[in-house]
């Protein structure tokens, strides 16, 4: 493929990706329904008070949606894949990046 083709493309779907995002961004009410949301809630921490950042005796946080809404055993799921996923890569590429080196060394 030639290299103008590739950056042409490359250029192409930059351009959409952004587009989408700006229309994303402005169909929405852009960051100012967040921006006063977030406001709310950092003033109201403030104010309630709050303990520790990060509470080992309470164990691992889910999201209240996820645990009340009984999707527990996917979001295990998920997490277990991502952690096969994971392993998977490192063994992979522990395994095979000494084979280009071999490969130039034995030329």
């Amino acid at each position: 493929m030639q290299r103008w083709k590739q950056y042409g493309g490359l250029v192409g779907l930059f351009a959409g990706c952004l587009a989408a995002g700006l229309w994303g961004f402005t169909s929405t009410g852009g960051a100012l329904p967040w921006a006063k949301r977030s406001a709310k809630t950092l003033q109201r921490g403030v104010q309630d008070g709050g303990g520790t950042l990060i509470d080992l005796n309470r164990g691992i946080i889910i999201a209240g949606p996820i645990r009340k809404g009984g999707m527990m055993l996917e979001f295990l799921g998920v997490v277990v894949l991502l952690a096969v996923i994971g392993i998977g890569l490192y063994i992979y590429v522990d395994r095979y990046s000494g084979l280009d080196e071999e490969e130039s060394a034995a030329q």
